[in-house]
């Protein structure tokens, strides 16, 4: 007889859902034409309808299955009632076949936190850059980032505009998950040529501490792109071989999913020193000793940090 799934798993397979929900809505809500854009610290730091929709959705939908998990978003949002259209009750049944690591199986509900961040590249998503925008779900245990889930709503929406003219089908939108342990799904996984050096940094945020830890690792190309999640796909796909960000302001909830991920397959992400992060929900929310990311030769990246950049940025 089957055992019956953990809490993480239903976790996860509950996330899985409730993260496709929350593509659908961020595409409602830019086909509807009033993003709602509102400024939170400046012109760089918006939120928007489709922040604030999917915030609420992804909560108050994990928050009715697992009333014990410690939930927490990046927008600051007034109490108030959900309303039911917002709610997702499905569960992902491919993710509850799963094989789960058996070091997870006796996890609890209190002794989980979700990172949520409702829209990643909120400012692209005001730009039309639909391809940087993506959804973040992670899940942390004993402080680590053990399992994600990333959707991205628009994945494919330029496909989809070259099938329309030529009347083909393709799918818009995907949903990529990862389990420390068992693996990440939903992507074909992919390294960059031997020998490339390619950065994927920040598109909205450089500065001068940015751009000379660029320099310093002597890349052979530099992609700028938003939104964290977007730039781990980068790397799980071969489009990047390393992710630098020297400066503050990525957030936990930025990283937690992304991170997840990017272990299940091998990578590693910390801060610009090396150290990892920590996702206890009492722990300060800015990774401000910025970020630094790779599918592969983390060393190699990490040894090319100038010292005056670690200097700058105090974990």
């Amino acid at each position: 007889m089957a055992s019956s799934p953990t809490v993480l798993m239903r976790l996860m397979a509950s996330a899985y859902s409730v993260a496709h929900r929350a593509g659908t809505i961020v595409r409602n809500v830019m086909t509807g034409g009033d993003l709602g854009i509102v400024e939170k610290c400046g012109p760089n730091d918006l939120q928007t309808k489709a922040d604030r929709l999917v915030q609420m959705s992804i909560c108050a939908s994990l928050a009715r299955k697992f009333p014990r998990v410690t939930i927490i978003g990046e927008e600051d949002l007034p109490p108030h009632d959900v309303d039911e259209e917002l709610i997702e009750d499905g569960q992902c049944e491919e993710i509850l076949k799963k094989a789960f690591p058996p070091q997870y199986s006796s996890i609890k509900e209190e002794e989980l936190v979700v990172w949520v961040d409702p829209l990643d590249g909120t400012k692209e998503y005001t730009e039309g850059l639909l391809d940087h925008v993506t959804v973040l779900i992670g899940i942390a245990y004993e402080g680590k980032a053990i399992a994600g889930v990333i959707n991205q709503p628009f994945y494919n929406y330029e496909v989809i505009n070259l099938c329309l003219c030529a009347g083909a089908d393709a799918m818009l939108g995907r949903t990529i998950w990862g389990v420390l342990g068992l693996g990440a799904f939903g992507f074909q996984l992919k390294e960059v040529p031997a020998g490339k050096h390619i950065i994927t940094t920040t598109r909205s945020h450089s500065s001068k501490l940015v751009n000379d830890c660029i320099s310093a690792m002597n890349p052979d190309n530099v992609v700028r792109v938003g939104g964290a999640g977007n730039k781990i796909i980068q790397l799980i796909e071969g489009k990047a071989s390393a992710y630098v960000f020297a400066s503050p302001g990525c957030k936990k909830w930025d990283t937690c999913a992304p991170e997840a991920i990017l272990h299940a397959v091998g990578g590693k992400l910390t801060d610009i020193h090396g150290n990892p992060f920590y996702y206890n929900k009492e722990v300060k929310h800015m990774n401000s000793a910025g970020v630094l990311a790779t599918l592969r030769n983390f060393d190699y990246y990490a040894s090319r940090v100038p010292e005056s950049v670690k200097q700058a940025l105090v974990p």
